[in-house]
């Protein structure tokens, strides 16, 4: 019986470590960077708010910063409203909160800027009428955002928690958190089983460390520990921690 629990936990582990570990073999994320000098510049794939007047909103994802990329990502949103010259970004960062200033950090910015060296993949993208229409409803949703004044890499709340709020409280503008981004799903233990914005499905959850998902359009979904494995139906593919969902969609938008 001890010799069968004891594989069990090694292929527990094998699951959970096996993206984390082919990350950091194929190199593809930044160890050792410090955060003062680390690669942020554009990678010109927002469109150019002076050129572009439509209202735009955008959901990004990059690799979290420094040795954490391995097991997540770092999520914002960014806004632009009809005219704008620039565009806000809402995101959570751990180091404003240990440096004891205001974690929720709305700013103007590049939207498209690469975090500490990491590449960002636009997730969703909206733009127009509908568009404006959400742009109000994001600032009101930051503006409420229940763990403002906490933060905790892991389990959450952290930076993704903050981003799987908003997305929560504007279920139209159709995204969905990268599956590997650890924080999504945390949640106060006064709320365990929660309906998706979405209306496909339901999230059991138990403050962000165990978890399951079941959506007919987020498929299946399994969190241990914060890192999620599972099936996706739309699109297909599978989701490994680390990794996230495999194959990536050719069009991440």
């Amino acid at each position: 019986m001890l010799l069968k629990t004891f594989f069990i936990i090694i292929i527990i582990l094998i699951t959970l470590l096996i993206g984390p570990i082919w990350l950091a073999v194929t190199g593809q994320v930044q160890f050792g960077q410090n955060w003062q000098t680390a690669d942020r510049h554009s990678i010109g794939i927002a469109p150019t708010a002076g050129q572009f007047k439509e209202a735009v909103v955008q959901l990004y994802e990059a690799r979290a910063f420094n040795w954490r990329g391995l097991f997540a990502v770092h999520t914002w949103i960014a806004v632009k409203p009809y005219g704008a010259t620039h565009y806000t970004n809402y995101q959570v960062t751990g180091w404003n909160a240990y440096h004891n200033r205001p974690i929720v950090d709305i700013s103007s910015g590049a939207p498209d800027r690469l975090w500490f060296g990491h590449t960002p993949i636009i997730v969703k993208s909206l733009t127009g009428k509908k568009a404006e229409i959400l742009i109000t409803k994001i600032a009101k949703a930051a503006k409420s955002y229940p763990y403002a004044h906490t933060y905790q890499a892991w389990p959450g709340p952290n930076s993704n928690t903050f981003i799987a709020y908003i997305l929560d409280q504007t279920p139209e503008f159709g995204a969905i958190m990268p599956a590997n981004a650890l924080g999504k799903d945390y949640v106060s233990l006064k709320i365990i089983i929660t309906r998706l914005a979405d209306k496909t499905g339901y999230r059991l959850s138990l403050w962000g460390v165990l978890g399951l998902i079941i959506s007919n359009r987020q498929g299946v979904q399994l969190n241990l520990f914060g890192l999620t494995l599972g099936l996706s139906w739309q699109p297909w593919g599978v989701i490994l921690p680390g990794l996230g969902l495999l194959p990536k969609p050719s069009n991440h938008e």
